[in-house]
């Protein structure tokens, strides 16, 4: 299909541009930008027409889908917008700011009856989907722990774009960024979560956290641990998950230990990777089952985010809302 990309605010943005190009069926042949410098410099890096006005671009019957990829605070308009305008819809996580628009986007979407995909990409890495596996076939037992770290170094070897900081066009600092991949892994492997209890703190002095922790707990008393920050080095990503048959580790491949290996640690075979849910969007895929980037995914990301940030400002649990 042919797709429009809009803003290259956000870091991803150039990315998933080269991806669609490189890895699928489909073009890039609009681009709207708020910045009009900005929109022009990529557009003519991408040979892709510039629109200065969206509504423009959303009259153009040739373009198929739009990637969403602005400031967090400007997706619900633009996304309601692309919708009404029968366009299919790929969205930067987290979908919207509030549950409240995340509903007014679910609702134009069952109107229209089609669905939005959002960026969940490590779903599709091999860890993650043999720890899934490996949940869902029981040999785990019962699951009453989860653990996710996920860092970078953005702030303290500042090359993060400074409007990543921005309270009002981001919702928040380092965990409403990066800490969403704890937080739809852990929902993901645990489950439905039930509340948040939050710390987070701002080692960097830039008015958005970019050192954060949130504890989830979930329905059947597992307990998940949500770790983040901007301003760690040299940590790749790690998950660790317990129950009561068997434990699962990753940090730069996978190893478990169960009652079937006799609770010996054993490195497990990884299942190929899925294509991204960028690539299977714009090739026009079908989600593989349970592995879904859909709208009561991203529902289920933004009220896990707003009780973690409630639970930040008011330093006790929060619900799940």
């Amino acid at each position: 299909m042919n797709i429009a990309i809009i803003s290259y605010w956000h870091v991803h943005a150039e990315g998933y541009t080269k991806e669609i190009i490189e890895k699928t069926d489909s073009k890039v042949t609009a681009i709207w930008d708020e910045d009009a410098a900005r929109g022009q410099k990529y557009a003519s890096k991408f040979g892709a027409a510039y629109y200065e006005n969206y509504d423009e671009l959303l009259k153009d019957s040739t373009i198929d889908g739009v990637v969403i990829t602005s400031a967090t605070s400007d997706h619900t308009t633009l996304i309601l917008k692309a919708i009404e305008a029968g366009k299919k819809v790929f969205s930067e996580k987290v979908l919207a700011l509030t549950v409240e628009e995340c509903l007014k986007i679910k609702e134009a979407l069952e109107k229209k009856g089609t669905d939005i995909t959002l960026s969940l990409v490590k779903k599709c890495d091999p860890e993650y989907l043999y720890a899934k596996k490996l949940v869902e076939s029981g040999a785990l037992g019962r699951i009453t722990y989860a653990r996710m770290r996920n860092v970078h170094n953005g702030s303290i070897g500042n090359w993060l774009p400074e409007h990543f900081y921005n309270q009002e066009q981001c919702g928040g600092g380092a965990m409403i960024d990066l800490g969403a991949h704890p937080m739809y892994l852990l929902n993901w492997l645990l489950g439905k979560p039930l509340s948040v209890q939050s710390l987070f703190t701002d080692v960097t002095g830039r008015g958005v956290e970019d050192n954060a922790v949130s504890l989830i707990e979930f329905e059947q008393g597992a307990i998940g641990v949500s770790e983040t920050g901007f301003v760690s080095v040299y940590n790749p990503p790690v998950l660790e998950i317990s129950g009561t048959k068997g434990a699962l580790f990753i940090r730069n491949g996978v190893t478990y230990a169960t009652e079937e290996t006799g609770g010996q640690w054993v490195t497990a075979e990884l299942p190929q990777a899925l294509p991204s849910p960028l690539v299977q969007w714009a090739n026009g895929e079908k989600p593989q089952e349970g592995v879904t980037f859909g709208i009561e995914d991203a529902l289920m990301l933004t009220r896990m985010m707003e009780a973690a940030y409630r639970s930040h400002q008011s330093g006790k649990k929060e619900q799940v809302i």
